[in-house]
């Protein structure tokens, strides 16, 4: 069984950092792809980044270029978003997902993967 458990959101200023961590198990995630969403309330789900899990080859949606950024350990099965230069329209819940690699999840498309984390909320306030 797949599953992805995210951690540390919160709630911080504007203009503050957070860094949120995914810890994937259940299998081996060789030629997957690891993505970050998030989804504000009353918006659709949006592809802030990915990360594919053998190459480290990275994704990064324009909206957050320059100011957050995707990495992995490996060793821990974690995939790290380090988020700075945080914006009150950054505020969301932010959903890890991964899947096998495709150009569809390589491009950050949602209906493209399957396995889904629980969320954590990141909020900044002005």
């Amino acid at each position: 069984q797949v599953q992805l458990v995210e951690s540390g959101g919160g709630l911080v200023q504007a203009g503050g950092s957070l860094s949120l961590s995914c810890i994937a198990s259940g299998r081996s995630f060789s030629n997957h792809v690891i993505s970050w969403f998030r989804q504000a309330p009353g918006q659709e789900r949006e592809f802030v980044a990915n990360i594919r899990w053998t190459s480290g080859i990275t994704n990064v949606a324009n909206s957050v270029k320059g100011r957050f950024i995707i990495s992995r350990e490996r060793g821990k099965n974690t995939v790290i978003l380090q988020m700075n230069g945080l914006k009150p329209e950054d505020t969301a819940l932010y959903y890890c997902a991964a899947d096998r690699a495709t150009d569809q999840t390589i491009a950050g498309q949602v209906l493209a993967y399957s396995y889904w984390g629980q969320g954590t909320q990141v909020t900044v306030s002005s």
